[in-house]
C-alpha cells in the first residue's frame, strides 16, 4: 500500500557538470521502520540526504512525501512538513547551556525565534518541555552544562533532543556515530531505537553493528546507484555489496556475527 511509505523517491537524479553523483534512486522509506542508508565512501549518501532536505535540487526526479510531490518545495517547507534532519558535525550551540540549546529549538517551534526585545525570563516557560526532552535522551543531570563541555556523545545526544523539539515526523540522521567510542556508539544507538518508537528515521550510518542492531530495512549505494535493498541479514551476504565494500567485507560479516 502507497500509504505505507513516509517518503518515497523516483528516478532522482543529480548531476554536478556531467558527474553523475545521485543515478536513478528509486527510494521507499516505510512509516515507523528505521532505514539505514549505507555504501562505500563515494556512494552518494550524502547527496541523497541533501536532495530529501532541499540543500541541493534534483536534475530530475521525484520526491514524494506522504503521497505530496515536495520535489519543488524549499528547506523551509520540508522542515514544515515534519522532516528534520541531524547533521554529520554535531549542530548545536557551544557556549549555551545544554538547557538553552533545548529551549532555542523549542522557540523556534513557536515561531518567536527572532523576537530578540523579549525578555529572556519571557522563555522560562519553555523550561519543562526542554528539561522533559534532556530526561529522554539521558542528559537532565547536565542541563546547566555549558554544551562545549560536553563530551562528544552527549553532544550527539543534545542534538537528537534539539531534533526531537521540533516534533519531527522523519527523522533523517546523517552519520550519528561517527567519531565515538564504544561506549558512546552504544549509548546513542539505544537513543536512536528509543526515538524511532513513534516516528520514522532514515539514518546514513558507517557503523555495520548499528546498522545490523537497529535497522528494519537497508538500502546499498555504490556509485550513486541503489546497489541492492532488504533486511541486513539478506544485503550482508550479497556477493555485490561485500565487492563494493572490498575492504569492509570483513566489517559486513563481523557485524552480522
Amino acid at each position: 500500500m502507497a500509504d505505507d511509505y513516509i517518503l518515497e523517491t523516483r528516478g532522482l537524479v543529480k548531476e554536478f557538470k556531467g558527474f553523475v553523483a545521485v543515478n536513478d534512486v528509486n527510494l521507499k522509506v516505510r512509516r515507523g521502520h528505521i532505514h539505514a542508508l549505507i555504501g562505500p565512501n563515494g556512494a552518494g549518501k550524502t547527496t541523497v540526504f541533501n536532495l530529501l532536505t532541499k540543500f541541493l535540487s534534483p536534475t530530475r526526479g521525484t520526491i514524494l512525501y506522504k503521497g505530496e510531490d515536495i520535489t519543488h518545495e524549499k528547506p523551509a517547507q520540508i522542515a514544515r512538513r515534519g522532516i528534520v534532519r541531524s547533521f554529520q558535525i554535531s549542530a548545536v550551540f557551544p557556549h549555551l547551556t545544554v538547557l538553552e540549546n533545548v529551549r532555542v529549538a523549542l522557540q523556534r517551534k513557536l515561531g518567536t525565534s527572532f523576537h530578540f526585545w523579549r525578555p529572556e525570563a519571557s522563555l522560562n516557560v519553555l523550561n519543562d518541555r526542554a528539561r522533559e526532552l534532556l530526561s529522554y535522551v539521558g542528559l537532565e543531570e547536565f542541563a546547566a552544562m555549558v554544551t562545549v563541555e560536553l563530551p562528544y556523545g552527549r553532544k550527539r545526544a543534545l542534538e537528537i533532543a534539539t531534533t526531537l523539539a521540533l516534533e519531527p515526523e522523519l527523522l533523517l540522521l546523517d552519520e550519528p556515530t561517527q567519531g565515538m567510542g564504544h561506549e558512546d556508539v552504544d549509548r546513542v544507538k539505544q537513543l536512536i531505537k528509543k526515538v524511532s518508537a513513534n516516528r520514522t528515521v532514515l539514518m546514513v550510518e558507517h557503523n555495520m553493528n548499528v546498522v545490523s542492531g537497529i535497522s528494519d530495512m537497508i538500502t546499498v549505494l555504490a556509485r550513486g546507484s541503489v546497489l541492492a535493498e532488504g533486511p541486513y541479514a539478506e544485503v550482508s551476504r550479497n556477493p555485490q555489496v561485500i565487492e563494493a565494500y572490498m575492504g569492509s567485507a570483513t566489517e559486513l560479516a563481523g557485524a552480522h556475527a
